[in-house]
């Protein structure tokens, strides 16, 4: 079964924490910090490998997660790094933020490896905050946190060419005849559910990728039946091949049939319709039998579009009558655009949620008299500093004071000798 598209959860591995500890050696009563750094967190890779085609394996393993660091150690032992995730896609792939569906990398063009979750780095052991006024801080700063994150992913085939039209009209037939390609082929309606790639190779002009792009019915721009999965391998495409059905053999009306998938297109995506299109006339060989002796759909066709800026080539897929010069016609449209393949562009950052950039809150709770200091940026401060010790109290305090809070509190009007709490601790302030 081919897959294109697959949501999946992932997660970098946190930073180890930084330790904290002294040296304890023999004659020596007050040895010095030697607290070790945590080791980094593993990270989340995205690889292409030319040998997938589908997202198959993301649909039955959906979480991944890289491996913690290991939080550092006494004697200057710095903790292990964790294991990174690697994840294997086919080239083509599209990974979204899956809450925004913003881009955050195209697996395609020169994107063969990409970084998707970074870990955490480690945190710094208390043998780097010694200083000539703090020989021996009790602290060490924690390792960063980890990334989480939903992700959507897509995978939009790479072709330069991709044949559309309605289901039955001869694609997959076309593609067999100009290629090495062999898609399922039979008389009935959506025998394609797969796009299918072909290389065609022929004199005179540059090999190109064909893809059989999956039968459109109306209303597919807007999801109708398999609208969405099929539209999206188009968009990579430089020139589209409409293939119609000229010979009506279903009843269908050709003209009608080409205004139908192009308003698909238009509502999909109006840069669609805007990119070179070529009109194959196909089933010639069965006009007489179908249309009458006095039928002349081709005369139709050319009257309606041509004016309209579209080429029709009239073909025959069975035969191969015409197919030669509709080849050349889309290889010449190819040799006159751009060579550079259809990448697109990076929507979406993944970042960390740093404590450090958290907000905080400073209120006056009036019944109990005190302030009051809460966000997460200021109780992992505490988690990490000793504030019994004098030297400890002294780094929180200064913390404090970096971060603007002693402003704030003064601008809300804070005398000396108030109380401020901070999650279960109270203190006295003095400016």
């Amino acid at each position: 079964m081919f897959v294109d598209r697959a949501r999946i959860y992932v997660r970098s591995g946190k930073g180890g924490d930084g330790h904290v500890s002294f040296r304890r050696e023999k004659y020596v009563p007050d040895g010095g910090p030697d607290g070790g750094d945590g080791g980094k967190g593993g990270d989340v890779i995205v690889e292409v490998d030319p040998g997938l085609n589908t997202l198959t394996d993301f649909r039955h393993v959906r979480k991944y997660k890289a491996g913690d660091g290991e939080n550092g150690g006494k004697r200057n032992r710095k903790g292990k790094s964790g294991s990174d995730v690697i994840l294997k896609v086919p080239k083509g792939t599209i990974l979204k933020d899956y809450e925004s569906g913003k881009i955050i990398v195209d697996m395609s063009g020169d994107n063969s490896r990409f970084i998707l979750a970074k870990g955490g780095q480690g945190g710094l052991g208390n043998q780097h905050f010694a200083t000539s006024r703090m020989q021996a801080p009790k602290y060490a700063k924690p390792g960063q946190p980890a990334i989480e994150i939903d992700i959507a992913m897509e995978l939009k085939v790479i072709a330069d060419v991709g044949l559309i039209g309605f289901p039955n009209v001869g694609k997959s037939t076309l593609l067999s005849r100009v290629s090495s390609a062999r898609p399922e082929i039979a008389n009935y309606h959506f025998t394609t559910i797969n796009p299918h790639l072909g290389v065609v190779d022929m004199d005179d002009i540059h090999g190109f990728v064909i893809a059989d792009i999956p039968g459109l019915i109306e209303g597919a721009s807007s999801g109708a039946g398999l609208g969405h999965d099929f539209l999206r391998h188009i968009e990579r495409t430089k020139v589209l091949i409409h293939i119609v059905d000229a010979a009506s053999t279903e009843g269908r009306d050709p003209v009608s049939d080409i205004y139908a998938i192009n308003k698909e297109l238009t509502e999909y995506n109006a840069d669609l319709a805007k990119r070179p299109q070529v009109i194959a006339a196909n089933k010639t060989d069965a006009i007489s039998a179908y249309g009458g002796p006095d039928s002349d759909p081709l005369s139709r066709i050319r009257e309606e579009f041509e004016p309209k800026g579209y080429k029709v080539f009239p073909i025959s897929a069975v035969s191969g009558e015409g197919v030669r010069e509709l080849l050349y016609y889309v290889g010449s449209l190819l040799d006159e655009l751009d060579d550079e393949p259809v990448v697109f562009e990076q929507e979406f950052t993944v970042e960390r949620n740093d404590p450090g950039n958290e907000p905080y809150t400073v209120s006056y709770d009036p019944r109990d008299k005190v302030y009051r200091i809460e966000g997460q940026r200021i109780e992992k401060m505490l988690g990490y500093t000793n504030i019994d010790s004098e030297k400890g109290f002294t780094f929180f305090q200064n913390f404090m004071k970096d971060n603007g809070i002693f402003d704030e509190l003064r601008n809300m009007g804070i005398n000396d000798g108030d109380t401020v709490y901070v999650y279960g601790h109270a203190f006295e302030f003095y400016d």
